[in-house]
């Protein structure tokens, strides 16, 4: 990166980005934008910027995971913070965009309360988004201002690529109706079938499984989606999935929030073995988990698309890449 990039694009870091926005800046050969995050007795937080940003384009990386609540404030504040400092350009990075389920009114009296998030993003000063596998494409359309939508597939396909001679005779299950698209794509990438799971979701901790509509007898599963919470779908599944006759399970997501019970559920499932990408930061709480995960990096199809939206280029390429969205 030249030396006028250097000086004019800054990439800042919140608490649920900082592992991540670090890789990127490695990628891009620029210096982590230096600020400090503090916390008031009484849970107020300040973000203070340790360096000149008038005049600069400047990208805020933070996942809006759990805690949800605090990390969104911190980006609100983050993004008030660099606009009040004469930033050029705000760009939110939003690897993992918490309250993406809650995108419209299914029953009656609930919020629309990815619409909010998406108001008050746009209200604290942010001028683009940039984020990858909203749960519902629809979110895009929420935000008064652009919105670059990546997926990670590119990340999670080469990686199974390269593994594609140890899995055997292979069938791709979507876990629910809703990502079959997605799943589609995978079978054709790596050659395999397609199955369906028949999920009904009676809360947001409780799923029973169905149907399976297609065969996976004598193959190995892969299942693809683009989160995993509690792990309640994916478990059921993988054990639907076995009880049809699948020699093995294997599960793939991009955001791997692993709540709940979701550790203890994957341990005692058929699960052999679970892709995830680092749009969530995993803290201890993955930590028993380890012999059976592996997180992916998705540091340098961010650090591109920053690359090219600094530059005022297309990143068109980079969402031809992609597998699309759920709905």
């Amino acid at each position: 990166m030249s030396a006028s990039d250097r000086e004019q694009l800054k990439i800042f870091a919140g608490s649920a980005g900082r592992a991540l926005a670090q890789e990127m800046c490695n990628h891009l050969g620029l210096p982590l934008g230096s600020a400090q995050t503090s916390f008031f007795p009484d849970g107020e937080l300040l973000v203070k910027l340790d360096e000149d940003v008038r005049g600069r384009d400047c990208y805020v990386v933070q996942s809006t995971s759990e805690p949800v609540n605090q990390n969104l404030m911190e980006l609100l504040v983050y993004i008030d913070c660099l606009r009040r400092a004469s930033a050029r350009r705000i760009t939110a990075v939003i690897p993992y965009f918490g309250y993406a389920r809650q995108d419209r009114k299914d029953e009656g009296r609930v919020p629309i309360t990815a619409k909010l998030v998406a108001n008050l993003i746009t209200t604290a000063g942010a001028q683009r988004v940039l984020c990858m596998d909203l749960h519902a494409a629809q979110i895009q359309g929420f935000f008064d201002i652009p919105v670059d939508h990546l997926s990670a597939s590119p990340v999670i396909s080469d990686h199974f690529r390269r593994l594609r001679g140890e899995l055997g005779e292979l069938t791709i299950v979507s876990p629910d109706v809703g990502n079959v698209k997605v799943a589609n794509m995978y079978a054709n990438l790596l050659g395999a079938d397609l199955a369906i799971i028949d999920k009904r979701r009676h809360s947001g901790s409780k799923v029973s499984v169905k149907n399976l509509i297609g065969n996976v007898e004598g193959t190995t599963v892969l299942m693809f989606d683009d989160l995993i919470s509690t792990a309640g779908t994916v478990c059921e599944a993988a054990k639907v999935v076995m009880e049809h006759g699948a020699k093995g399970v294997q599960v793939a997501c991009t955001h791997g929030l692993f709540v709940g019970m979701a550790c203890e559920r994957i341990l005692e499932s058929p699960i052999s073995r679970i892709v995830c990408t680092n749009t969530v930061p995993d803290g201890q709480r993955t930590k028993s988990l380890a012999e059976k995960l592996t997180v992916l990096s998705v540091a340098q199809l961010l650090g591109e698309a920053v690359h090219r939206i600094h530059h005022d280029q297309s990143i068109s390429a980079l969402f031809s890449l992609g597998a699309g969205v759920k709905r």
